[in-house]
């Protein structure tokens, strides 16, 4: 390790208290809880665990996708003469633990009250250390592990060995916190619960349950914030939730139901319940919109149907679970100056975009091109305050750029350790004024090496999207802002395949077929990533009407980056070049 690295030195005596804190259970039960508060001046974050004492050892870190290794741990642990210890450690790629000897770790505080042990511990967002995880903007993925012997020394441990007692969660620890949460004195709450559902007795449930709203709401208001009602003792169970508002005319019923998502005896009409007004994550705070602008939320073109969608997690696959939260929204009747709208960027729900099988990171990069910002936006712009990555089960990356007139701005929002399984909105830390002309790009990178062919987009969760739902004000006529490869370059690509490589692709078969009938090998993906990356567009530049904008939207040039920006350092290689 380079010894000129600047150290960020936590203060021992911090305590959680003097801070905002969050939480999350670390198991299903909530009986070991992981509490934390970031401190961005220090460039640190401060935790607390409390479990019960009944361990020989408690380790408790970070990994990339939330595997038990290799992954960065920090680990309290009684020796055989009763002595505890606090000391990190990596776990290799076998999980047996290698004990580093500059400690990372900075112990605050050990305590035992009855049956319980609580520890406190700061760690820096960046150790300058090259194989430690750094704490970074985005999803985190929180790994520990439990064993009941004393050890005679931490070196050699695997925390993986024989039946263990280990989990995962998934978090934002560098959370947004400076939105104010402060209420007005008038205002309005809706309360979007379930009613004693009897969760299934499998690990991953996905509960529906269709709501309408009071007649109150035939008049237009605004959500000013919202956050969840988790019943007490199951915050382990919840895993995520979204709230759906039913895009139908206003006069149109939706049928009241409650049940599994997936189940066959769902309605067809609630299909149409899918424009996401709400998302909630495990250890998310409230979600807060900016004092100058509110969600429309009724009026006499909403339709006053919403729905209410829970993920429970259910690893223990218990039948006993009974379970009544959902969504509460803060709402005024008195409008703000400015309507919050989403447009949607990235990726059109088509199979023409496709990830070969086989692949360890493929990306897919949607755009909403300089010509749609020009006709779409206001002269001054929209000033985007929120953002909710979305892709299926093979995404594990997402980012989207900002170009303006050929130049990389900052990136307007990102998560390195993205999982489809932690979705929500999020405040972004910076406001970010998109002008007319400016460029959105989002780029999704895809893991399939589980796949035996293909993975094509399109709606199913066996399929692909890359989305990026950027939340703004003042409200513009732009909704959707997505591209996909234009049909001539795709039907081109398809005649070299049949023509140069001897597959069955064929202009009489459908995109999707002819995907499925290339036998991929590393140079059929690696010209189907350049066909990608060169080839025009065809583009959706859509109102919420749904009709495009005028203009000719098939085989639209990329819009070019000619300055981009320089790859993201380490705090660290900026102090070391000084």
């Amino acid at each position: 390790m380079n010894r000129q690295c600047l150290r960020v030195l936590i203060v021992t005596t911090l305590s959680l208290a003097s801070a905002e804190v969050f939480r999350v259970p670390l198991d299903e039960r909530g009986l070991i809880t992981f509490d934390w508060t970031p401190d961005y001046s220090r460039r640190s974050v401060q935790f607390e665990v409390h479990l019960s004492s009944d361990f020989g050892w408690f380790a408790v870190g970070f990994s990339d996708r939330g595997e038990s290794f290799p992954a960065d741990y920090c680990v309290l642990w009684y020796d055989w003469k009763g002595r505890i210890n606090f000391e990190n450690a990596v776990a290799d790629e076998k999980g047996v633990l290698v004990v580093d000897e500059e400690q990372h770790c900075l112990r605050s505080k050990i305590k035992r009250k009855g049956h319980v042990t609580k520890f406190t511990y700061g760690r820096e967002f960046d150790t300058c250390h090259a194989s430690r995880y750094v704490i970074e903007d985005g999803t985190n993925h929180v790994v520990w592990s439990r064993g009941k012997d004393r050890l005679y020394q931490l070196a050699g441990l695997n925390v993986s060995a024989g039946d263990g007692d280990r989990g995962m969660v998934r978090v934002q620890l560098l959370k947004n916190v400076a939105a104010n949460l402060d209420l007005p004195p008038h205002h309005k709450t809706v309360e979007i619960l379930v009613s004693k559902v009897q969760v299934p007795d499998a690990d991953t449930t996905y509960w529906c349950h269709v709501y309408k709203l009071p007649r109150e709401y035939l008049e237009k208001h605004h959500v000013i914030q919202y956050g969840a009602i988790i019943q007490k003792g199951n915050e382990g169970l919840v895993h995520h939730m979204e709230v759906f508002h039913c895009i139908a005319p206003p006069e149109e019923e939706i049928d009241l139901y409650s049940g599994s998502c997936f189940a066959p005896e769902r309605p067809k009409s609630t299909q149409v319940c899918k424009r996401v007004i709400a998302a909630w994550a495990m250890g998310a705070t409230p979600f807060v919109y900016p004092e100058e602008a509110g969600l429309p939320f009724g009026g006499p073109t909403f339709n006053p149907y919403i729905m209410l969608e829970i993920h429970y997690n259910n690893p223990e696959k218990r039948g006993d679970w009974i379970d009544s939260s959902g969504i509460q929204f803060f709402i005024v009747s008195d409008l703000r100056p400015n309507d919050a709208g989403v447009i949607e960027l990235g990726l059109e729900y088509t199979d023409k975009m496709a990830i070969p099988p086989g692949q360890d990171s493929f990306p897919l990069s949607g755009y909403c091109v300089t010509e749609c910002t020009a006709v779409s936006l206001p002269p001054e712009g929209i000033l985007v305050f929120g953002s909710q990555l979305h892709t299926h089960l093979t995404g594990i990356r997402v980012r989207t750029r900002h170009i303006r007139n050929g130049h990389e701005l900052p990136e307007l929002n990102w998560d390195n350790h993205y999982s489809t399984h932690f979705q929500e909105i999020r405040r972004l830390k910076r406001v970010v004024n998109v002008l007319p002309g400016d460029a959105l790009i989002t780029t999704c990178d895809y893991e399939t090496l589980d796949r035996d062919n293909v993975t094509l987009g399109g709606f199913a969760i066996s399929d692909e999207m890359c989305v990026n739902y950027v939340h703004y004000y003042p409200a513009a006529p732009l909704e959707v802002c997505k591209s996909a490869i234009s049909d001539q370059a795709l039907a081109t690509y398809f005649q070299y395949m049949h023509e140069w490589e001897n597959q069955p692709t064929s202009a009489a078969n459908g995109i999707s077929d002819n995907y499925r009938a290339i036998e991929w090998n590393k140079m059929r993906v690696e010209l189907l990533r350049e066909v990608y990356d060169e080839s025009p567009l065809s583009m959706q530049c859509n109102m919420s009407s749904g009709d495009r904008f005028p203009g000719y939207w098939e085989n639209t040039p990329i819009t070019p980056v000619l300055i981009p920006l320089p790859p993201a350092g380490r705090a660290c290689d900026k102090i070391n070049t000084v």
